[in-house]
């Protein structure tokens, strides 16, 4: 008597469940590699709109919760909502200049609030239409997009280090930074702090900063200990239609940055994305988008800095970056942990987004190892995309005097990059164009290890 064959259940590497202590650990670094990205954007629109010192802090703690429940929402999920990929969200430098735009033109925070809803709704019903063209996204493209979006931002990094100051760093930062991408690289040769490298680098150099005076601790017991977000603290929305044009076109950028981070992280983890889960992680992006402006806050998007942390620690579950969402709004409603962070100094942070960035970029590059280059023309499809990538980055000024909404669209790496690598696929390589999509990428990578339970 034979017995029916019995099948071994697997699981995705994203599903990976870890103990709480690790889990929170990972999601600790998580938090540190993006801190500055999402308090930055809310500090330019506070001081740009003129906000006394409690306004801008409420704007900043208004970010972080909303981080944090976008977050949780993309990397948990619900029906139809959420990628469940271990992606981190935060506010999008992408809409700053339109911010900043109708703040210039006599609009107050009430009319950016109210364009960022009426966008975020646009930008959901558009999600499932975005999702529709990922055959359009073979290797040469997804190659071409993460590699685009590495390099991209490496001026970000460049910029924690130089402390924005136009003169360029000073040798006491570069030091720090320098000492910081030391520690990290010592750390991912010892087995043991490998997967917390990153963490380790920022918290010595933040000691090392602290001993020489270049980390200030003194304000972290000035303020509130807790305060939980005000719905629509500067009264109600406000909806005027120039608003809702320019902001629609940023988000119809996020929607593309959005998807290049699904493609990003799907290759680091070693899993597949398929149709519905992009339409999912871009429904739950634009849900995220909508809520925003009810707790004060700004567009949130994938960030990229995190998809490298994957990259470099190889820790892919989804349940990591969930605790690091748990955490983010606990900084949101717990404004002295934020204030704790908020004092790592920016030239630490500098020298470990040398290694972040620098492995989205890598991760790009082992993805273009993957395209056909010997049939078409896909070295040309490279070559230009990236040489869009570098115009924004080399000259800021070299879309000044093109139309806004073309310049916002050029101005950003990422989706120069996008929409360069697949339009010129689909015109130079005709009809091997869409051959090798992501899902036929994904052959190189190891299957999922069994579930054992």
């Amino acid at each position: 008597m034979s017995s029916a064959p019995v099948t071994i259940p697997s699981i995705r590497p994203e599903d990976e469940r870890l103990p709480v202590g690790k889990a929170f650990l990972y999601g600790f670094q998580h938090i540190l590699s993006m801190y500055g990205g999402v308090i930055a954007v809310p500090l330019i629109l506070g001081t740009a709109a003129k906000l006394p010192p409690d306004q801008v802090g409420m704007l900043v703690a208004s970010a972080l919760f909303v981080s944090g429940l976008a977050t949780l929402l993309q990397s948990l999920g619900l029906p139809f909502l959420g990628s469940k990929l271990p992606l981190v969200n935060g506010t999008t430098f992408g809409a700053v200049s339109t911010m900043l735009a109708i703040l210039a033109s006599g609009g107050g925070m009430p009319v950016i609030f109210g364009s960022v809803i009426v966008a975020g709704v646009i930008g959901f019903l558009l999600a499932p239409l975005f999702s529709k063209i990922q055959r359009f996204f073979p290797p040469v493209v997804t190659g071409t997009i993460i590699t685009a979006m590495g390099i991209s931002l490496l001026p970000v990094a460049a910029g924690w280090i130089t402390g924005q100051d136009p003169q360029g760093a000073s040798l006491s930062n570069l030091g720090l930074a320098g000492f910081t991408l030391a520690v990290v690289l010592v750390c991912t040769r010892i087995p043991q702090l490998a997967r917390v490298a990153i963490l380790v680098g920022i918290l010595v150099g933040t000691v090392l900063a602290a001993v020489l005076g270049q980390a200030d601790f003194s304000h972290v017991l000035e303020g509130s200990v807790f305060a939980f977000p005000k719905p629509f603290f500067f009264g109600a929305p406000r909806f005027e239609t120039g608003a809702i044009i320019s902001m629609t076109i940023v988000i119809i950028v996020t929607l593309m940055e959005i998807m290049a981070d699904l493609f990003a992280v799907a290759k680091v983890v070693g899993t597949e994305v398929d149709e519905r889960r992009i339409a999912d992680g871009l429904r739950a992006d634009m849900l995220a988008t909508i809520v925003a402006p009810v707790f004060n806050s700004t567009p949130p998007t994938a960030f990229a800095q995190n998809v490298g942390l994957v990259a470099v620690t190889k820790v892919k579950s989804r349940y990591t970056v969930a605790a690091g969402a748990l955490l983010l709004i606990l900084l949101g409603m717990f404004p002295l942990l934020g204030r704790v962070v908020a004092c790592v100094p920016s030239a630490v942070l500098g020298g470990a987004g040398v290694v972040l960035f620098g492995s989205v970029a890598a991760a790009g590059i082992q993805t273009l190892q993957q395209a056909d280059f010997e049939r078409g023309n896909s070295i040309f499809v490279v070559a230009t995309s990236l040489a869009l990538v570098m115009f924004p980055i080399a000259a800021p000024t070299f879309y000044a005097n093109v139309p806004t909404w073309l310049g916002m669209i050029l101005g950003s790496g990422i989706s120069a990059a996008a929409l360069s690598a697949v339009l010129l696929n689909l015109l130079l390589n005709g009809r091997h164009a869409t051959r090798g999509n992501l899902g036929d990428e994904m052959e190189a990578v190891p299957a999922p290890e069994p579930f054992e339970g």
